[in-house]
């Protein structure tokens, strides 16, 4: 870890850890997590949730939620997404995710450079999930949380792949665009959703 991220850290205050899964798919929400460390109960195995297995990536997120001091999980839906922008459902549902814990910190370390509105003081920090355990632990909360909405998804729409491709923009899930057309839960500004509209339209 940092020394930076240690200064921090070794204040006695409480530090929330937040991340994000889900920026880049073409359909479902984007999901935000927020999560304080007890540092009587440190949790071996954290790391950025995309270096992973998915079998770790479960296992630590049980052993994160029984021994976090608080979490949190929020998400920003399809409509918000298209609504706003891709960035700013993001940092709204960051925002959602610290405002959901049941502590309130004394500051919020966010991976990436850009910062949701907090009534604490927050840093942005490039790479934060494998930097800042707090931040490892909530971007491994995030992932699986959406995950689970994915496979979810799969159930509800069988003919589309949502269990594999989680909503990712692979040939696959576009080759099942152009045969089964939109649900509800594609984002319609991204492209090439957004381009395969407005060729409908001419």
């Amino acid at each position: 870890m940092d020394n930076d991220y240690l200064i921090a850290l070794t204040q006695n205050c409480l530090i929330a850890g937040v991340d994000e899964a889900g920026r880049g798919p073409l359909a479902g929400p984007v999901v935000a997590a927020a999560v304080i460390l007890d540092p009587l109960r440190p949790i071996d195995g954290l790391a950025d949730s995309k270096i992973l297995s998915e079998r770790k990536r479960d296992s630590l997120f049980e052993i994160i939620k029984a021994n976090a001091l608080s979490w949190s999980v929020a998400m920003a839906s399809v409509e918000e997404i298209d609504e706003l922008n891709i960035l700013q459902a993001t940092l709204l549902a960051m925002q959602r995710a610290v405002n959901g814990l049941a502590i309130q910190p004394d500051e919020v370390l966010v991976d990436g450079n850009r910062l949701p509105k907090l009534p604490m003081p927050a840093q942005a920090i490039i790479k934060g999930d494998s930097k800042v355990q707090a931040i490892s632990a909530a971007s491994i909360l995030a992932k699986v949380e959406r995950d689970k909405i994915m496979v979810d998804y799969h159930k509800k729409y069988p003919n589309f792949s949502f269990h594999q491709h989680k909503g990712y923009g692979t040939a696959q899930h576009v080759n099942e665009i152009k045969q089964f057309g939109f649900l509800e839960i594609h984002r319609k500004t991204f492209n090439p959703l957004r381009t395969l509209i407005l060729q409908q339209k001419l």
